[in-house]
């Protein structure tokens, strides 16, 4: 059956017809959706775990179980995940194992551009990139065979474009992949006591696999023009092909390894060959190392951002990379912005207010470093917060905030928590808790409630937690009342001793939040004075008209944060008449 999905669709549609019986992930844009649709088979156990490693180790589990197994992750993900992802290959899987790893080339949605497959390389693993929504249904399915053909973990690459872009999609039905039996070889998994056996055996491996690479059908020449050779891979190809849609092209779809003969008898053939590859220069890295030097790859095309076909057709027509790449990019005509009534704007407030220096997280919170408050001064990787905050204590800063969300501190916010605990740090930590992963859409964590599939699950009593790690100082606020927000951050920062503040209100995003009835507020203009106070709330809801503010009513969620900065009560809420029969 013939079907329109997205790249990520097509890939668990891919997996589950392999015979994929566990899938484990953290939410990360552009990889998120593959665990949701696998969510849906009824015959695959999928879940979100608490961050990308434990996933990744849950992953191995399953796989040397038995059962075909994968795990799905953003790029930075695959930096939490490193450490199994280096040493698993040592000992090598019995199910097939696969690796998704969405790069965000252009930053979409994430603090820096990584290229991943350089991690491959490192790891001495298979690298498979399609090109298409199609081809990613095809080359998943073929990721498990191969996984299980060298008992090795596979990465299965994608980037923003490819993950969110539709191709028709021909479906089948599922394979049977019965559970394979575990074969109790202490000398084969237990690593690191065997790792000096194991070395050996993982670059035998290697070779052997950059001998398939060359039979690999995947990896696919494009008869054309005699003129011009293009070696490219993955979302570039679609460039390739509308701006040279005459030339000779390799289209490589195993990435690593590369096929050596068959790279030197394309090249040979050109005087000059293009290499159009997205991010940095791997490919043209690797050729170099064949000894293949007349190739132009990144003197031509940027290792900055998202390649385009306006980016090819000017690397294959001219002579140099834009000078100032960033002079390119057009600045988005209004910043992105917190929703109304979020939960996250009567903390940031207060912070502005006491001002005093926040470190901050990943996060929707992110955007509080953003105008209009402007009140969180670093953020760097998800759980950061914490650490940072107890960096600058020791360096003399006495007054830091530490502010992460309920979803990051479970990921990564813990450890370092912990530390301050031990270390007896007196940092203040906010923990934003409005019941769920926001940033990505809304995802499950063990502090929701319920899993992935839906299923009630035990919720995360965080007051306890935090107790239990040997923290003196717990309040509890609604970031609704700003009065009382600040409050709570002042008495943190007074206690001589690691606080947490837990700011808890729902996202009003959430189905049942939205079900809510609430009452609007409107602004009187005839007690309106035009000070603009009400505007540093930022929220979408209240835009000025004409010569006074004025609240869309069908947008405002009631959470009076513009009331409560209004010198003259000039915001008041909406009188709601009630019928005297109801």
């Amino acid at each position: 059956m013939k079907q329109l999905m997205s790249g990520n669709e097509a890939i668990a549609r891919g997996a589950w017809e392999a015979g994929v019986l566990f899938a484990a992930g953290y939410p990360g844009t552009p990889s998120t959706e593959v665990l949701e649709a696998l969510s849906t088979y009824h015959d695959v156990d999928a879940q979100w775990s608490t961050n990308e490693k434990v996933a990744f180790d849950e992953c191995i589990g399953a796989a040397l179980g038995g059962a075909r197994s994968m795990v799905t992750m953003k790029h930075v993900g695959l930096n939490v995940a490193a450490d199994p992802f280096m040493v698993f290959p040592y000992g090598g899987t019995n199910a097939g194992f696969v690796a998704l790893v969405a790069d965000d080339p252009g930053m979409y949605s994430s603090q820096n551009e990584q290229d991943s497959r350089y991690f491959a390389k490192i790891a001495k693993v298979p690298l498979l990139e399609p090109s298409d929504a199609r081809e990613a249904h095809e080359f998943v399915k073929f990721a498990f065979e191969l996984s299980e053909r060298f008992e090795t973990p596979v990465m299965f690459r994608t980037t923003t474009r490819l993950a969110h872009t539709r191709s028709v999609v021909e479906s089948a039905e599922r394979m049977d992949a019965p559970r394979r039996p575990f074969s109790r070889k202490i000398s084969q998994y237990a690593i690191p006591v065997y790792a000096r056996f194991r070395r050996p055996e993982l670059e035998d491996k290697l070779n052997r696999l950059r001998e398939f690479a060359e039979e690999y059908p995947g990896n696919v020449v494009e008869e054309g023009s005699r003129d011009i050779g293009i070696v490219t891979h993955g979302i570039p190809y679609q460039y390739v092909k509308e701006v040279a849609p005459g030339a000779s092209v390799f289209k490589l779809g195993m990435i690593y390894p590369l096929p050596k003969r068959r790279l030197e008898q394309f090249c040979a053939r050109f005087e000059m060959v293009f290499v159009v590859e997205e991010s940095e220069g791997f490919i043209e890295q690797e050729m170099a190392s064949f000894g293949i030097l007349n190739v132009i790859g990144k003197e031509r095309f940027t290792n900055i951002g998202e390649l385009s076909a306006d980016l090819v057709a000017q690397g294959l027509n001219s002579t140099s990379v834009p000078s100032d790449f960033a002079a390119q990019t057009t600045i988005l005509p209004r910043p992105p912005v917190l929703c109304p009534g979020c939960s996250h704007r009567g903390v940031l407030g207060a912070l502005k207010e006491l001002g005093v220096l926040v470190t901050g997280d990943i996060g929707c919170y992110t955007l509080g470093c953003l105008p209009p408050y402007e009140a969180m001064h670093t953020t760097f990787c998800m759980g950061a917060s914490i650490g940072n905050a107890t960096g600058f204590n020791k360096a003399g800063e006495e007054r830091v905030v530490g502010l992460i969300g309920d979803s990051t501190f479970l990921h990564s916010g813990l450890p370092s928590l912990l530390s301050a605990v031990y270390n007896q740090v007196p940092t203040t930590t906010i923990l934003l808790d409005n019941g769920t992963t926001g940033m990505t859409g809304h995802q499950q964590h063990p502090g929701t409630g319920s899993t992935l599939k839906e299923r009630p699950a035990p919720r995360v009593n965080y007051e306890n937690l935090i107790q239990s790690l040997g923290v003196e100082h717990v309040a509890v606020v609604d970031p609704w009342d700003p009065e009382a927000t600040a409050a709570a951050i002042k008495s943190g920062l007074d206690h001589p001793g690691p606080a947490v503040i837990i700011a808890r209100r729902s996202c009003r995003l959430l189905p049942e939040e939205k079900a809510k009835d609430k009452v609007p507020y409107q602004v009187e203009e005839l007690n309106c004075i035009q000070c603009e106070d009400c505007m540093a709330t930022g929220c979408p809801a209240l835009v000025w008209e004409g010569d006074t503010p004025h609240i869309r009513e069908w947008e405002c969620a009631g959470c009076a944060m513009c009331a409560y900065l209004c010198p003259v009560d000039a915001i008041c809420q909406v009188e709601v008449s009630v019928d005297a029969n109801h």
